[in-house]
């Protein structure tokens, strides 16, 4: 009976706070998404000019990846309200599709799933702790989806054992510039008094 309460307790609090969501809530996040939307398009150049360095080894160059997924993240340590991770990401995502990019409107099936992941991994610490830990996991978590989908759809034809070394650079990359960046990022902002009206101003 007292698991059953816990557990009903535990959904019932989840429920709170997503009903509880303000005004600047959603604009925070909104600002979030436009401006990591800009990131992103710029990340596309890079990502492109930077093509003709790894053409000794191309799996190497999902070290840049990391870049691409810390909008979740981001959302969710600043915001930290069920469905900010996914809404951080899916407007980062929005942006970058309308600013243009050369992988057209996938990217929103993109920003959909690397707002999604790092949203079960806050769900899954109910939404209450928000270390370092936490980010890097979040941030792996949002990796996990790129580093199937890019094997399977752009590069097929690579030997396995690419497509795994492949994989593995692109999660490290997300743990660390998505997950240990974002961190970084958030306490710096808590210092500096912009999320005064978060919780999470106090690192």
């Amino acid at each position: 009976m007292k698991q059953n309460t816990a557990r009903t307790g535990f959904w019932w609090e989840i429920l709170d706070r997503l009903r509880n969501w303000r005004t600047v809530d959603i604009v925070v996040a909104a600002v979030l998404g436009v401006a990591v939307g800009v990131v992103f398009w710029l990340w596309n150049i890079v990502w492109s000019v930077a093509s003709p360095l790894f053409l000794g080894f191309p799996p190497a160059q999902a070290v840049l990846y990391g870049m691409w997924l810390i909008s979740g993240v981001l959302g969710g340590l600043i915001i930290r309200k069920p469905g900010a991770a996914l809404l951080t990401s899916v407007a980062a995502a929005s942006v970058s599709a309308i600013l243009g990019t050369q992988w057209g409107v996938t990217v929103l099936l993109e920003g959909t799933l690397q707002g999604l992941l790092p949203e079960l991994v806050f769900l899954a610490f109910g939404y209450r702790r928000w270390g370092m830990g936490v980010a890097v996991l979040a941030a792996a978590a949002a990796g996990l989806s790129p580093a199937v989908r890019d094997n399977l759809v752009y590069y097929v034809t690579w030997p396995l054992h690419f497509q795994i070394v492949y994989g593995v650079i692109l999660l490290i990359s997300a743990a660390l510039i998505a997950g240990v960046g974002s961190r970084l990022l958030t306490t710096a902002l808590a210092r500096s008094g912009a999320l005064a009206p978060f919780p999470s101003a106090k690192g």
